[in-house]
């Protein structure tokens, strides 16, 4: 450490607090600070990120339900936050299941949390298990270089059990306002788009541009193929892109969801293993075979 600094909360930090009030009341929070970019994660829901912040400014989508200990249907408990991952036993609205799966209602079990001089580190397991079922395991790491504009999600999903394993995974990536504002755009090398439902496909001439909020609007929702995994949202209002990496080989598909609405204004980025709808389709997992999948999400000044 440098001789101007004595303590590395200075410049960086990581506390860990529970939250005291209203529906938040008894969330785990793991508060991440590099120096650039901080980080919320909820160890009571899966270590997913609650909100990034860039130089101070808000990057994700925070919808009016907020954070909440507690368990109720998807709609009064969606409260978006940077990363909300769906899986593994579902993704999207099938018959029978959670919409979006369980594993985000998972608490996970912190094995590390640290900040050093080089980095921010926190690693947990989130189990997915069954008595005379499936034990799945999925050890996540997180992870910032001090002072750098990016954050790491890296999960290695394991077959502790005996038998195949279906799994189905998506990562639900949500912007807001600020970084999401009218004329901010979305760049990506898009080969192929396949609009949702009707609605979708009327409105497709804008997925790529976003425009203000507008009372009542429904969502739209695309199917990409992308030659590159990568896409980004640039504002230059805000002076700032917004990027999103992922590893291609294990998230084949991604989907842009768009919700212009006002008081719902909100723009997903979400890499996964399988298209919604129709064209679900589990993935399979072998007994001890390990699969990685990563995540990277970034921001620039422009």
């Amino acid at each position: 450490m440098q001789g101007e600094i004595s303590n590395l909360q200075q410049i960086a930090s990581l506390r860990r607090y529970t939250m005291t009030a209203g529906r938040e009341r008894g969330t785990e929070v793991i508060d991440c600070d590099n120096g650039r970019l901080r980080f919320l994660l909820n160890v009571s829901c899966a270590l997913d990120i609650m909100q990034l912040y860039h130089c101070g400014q808000n990057m994700s989508f925070l919808s009016k339900n907020a954070f909440c200990a507690g368990e109720s249907d998807f709609p009064t408990r969606f409260e978006g936050g940077m990363l909300y991952t769906c899986g593994l036993d579902s993704v999207g609205d099938r018959v029978g299941y959670k919409l979006h799966g369980s594993f985000h209602t998972t608490p996970a079990e912190i094995i590390r949390a640290e900040c050093n001089e080089k980095e921010i580190v926190v690693e947990a397991v989130i189990r997915n298990t069954a008595l005379f079922g499936k034990n799945l395991v999925m050890h996540r790491k997180i992870s910032s270089e001090l002072l750098s504009d990016s954050v790491r999600i890296e999960d290695v999903l394991t077959n502790e059990g005996y038998r195949d394993e279906d799994y189905c995974l998506l990562y639900h990536i949500n912007i807001g306002y600020p970084m999401l504002d009218a004329g901010a755009k979305i760049l990506a090398d898009i080969k192929e788009v396949k609009p949702r439902n009707a609605w979708s496909d009327k409105n497709k001439s804008d997925m790529l541009v976003m425009c203000n909020a507008i009372p009542c609007m429904d969502e739209t929702c695309y199917f990409l193929t992308l030659a590159k995994p990568e896409a980004s949202l640039t504002n230059e209002k805000l002076g700032k892109r917004f990027t999103v990496r992922y590893s291609g080989n294990t998230l084949p598909h991604f989907v842009e969801w768009r919700s212009m609405a006002s008081g719902d204004y909100a723009l997903g980025f979400e890499p996964c293993t399988t298209e919604l709808d129709g064209g679900f389709a589990y993935s399979t997992v072998k007994p001890g075979e390990k699969i990685s999948f990563s995540v990277s999400l970034s921001v620039e000044n422009t």
